[in-house]
């Protein structure tokens, strides 16, 4: 295997478990960074969906406790069955508009004017959430959440097809504006990226079975290894961060990154449309 393609792995692992939580646009800076270093084919495309899965994993080693705790009860205890039909609720909005719209998606908004205005827009909504979050959270923590506020998480999750938006940004932004407090939006949307980013990752791997080889596993290994380790050390920082800090430094950080969309479309140094 080639040496310098295991390095642009590795990048693109790092890139990936670094921003697939935060509320910033994984996809939007995986194109960059994919572009940049000359790894932009369409087998590269698949490698960065399915390195998603090194980062769920970060998320269940995390989370390990609670997942655990909630299987072992799920038998016999309703606050567990709750919490995990409401996973199971939320989830289905975007399976299923995901399987309806993503060959739409990819023709008409896989454009840099599209990422950009994401970004941007994407940033005001979050100021403005932080701003009505100073009022206090209907939801405290996801045990508290019923099965109709894991549903309507479920459809804004869906707001993250729409490229440049970001899905963890989202189910947590879109959550404190259903009034879930800013820990329980967070929890909750690391939840839901378990199945959902799992089921993207082996759907994209099945449909494009055909470009891949065993010679690619060294490839793909190196970018699940590194995005588990990245995220796992993100998702730890953001779980401390948001203790004692807003998300508006994201939201400033996103129109930053949306003028970066636009000067590299301008200039062409970067092929978002592809």
């Amino acid at each position: 295997m080639d040496i310098v393609l295991l390095l642009k792995a590795t990048i693109m692992g790092v890139v990936e478990g670094l921003t697939e939580f935060l509320p910033v646009s994984s996809t939007g800076h995986l194109i960059l960074a994919g572009s940049l270093l000359g790894f932009d084919d369409d087998k590269a495309k698949v490698f960065d969906i399915a390195i998603q899965t090194g980062a769920i994993f970060a998320v269940i080693l995390v989370y390990w406790q609670k997942i655990w705790s909630t299987l072992v009860a799920l038998p016999s205890q309703k606050q567990a069955q709750k919490f995990a039909l409401n996973v199971v609720i939320g989830f289905l909005p975007a399976m299923v508009l995901g399987l309806l719209l993503y060959k739409t998606i990819k023709l008409y908004l896989f454009n840099p004017y599209v990422v950009a205005a994401a970004f941007i827009v994407g940033a005001f909504i979050i100021l403005w959430a932080e701003k009505r979050q100073q009022g206090g959270a209907r939801i405290a923590t996801v045990d508290d959440m019923t099965w109709h506020d894991a549903l309507k998480v479920g459809f804004v999750q869906c707001l993250g097809m729409i490229p440049g938006t970001s899905r963890s940004g989202a189910t947590i932004i879109g959550g404190m504006l259903l009034g879930l407090s800013r820990q329980a939006a967070t929890d909750f949307s690391f939840f839901l990226a378990i199945p959902t980013l799992v089921g993207a990752g082996v759907y994209s791997l099945y449909k494009e079975r055909a470009l891949l080889s065993a010679a690619d596993l060294p490839l793909f290994t190196v970018g699940l290894v590194v995005s588990f380790a990245s995220a796992w050390f993100c998702v730890r920082w953001l779980l401390r961060y948001i203790a004692t800090h807003s998300f508006v430094v994201f939201a400033w950080y996103r129109i930053a990154f949306g003028c970066v969309v636009l000067l590299t479309a301008v200039t062409g140094w970067v092929n978002w449309a592809g």
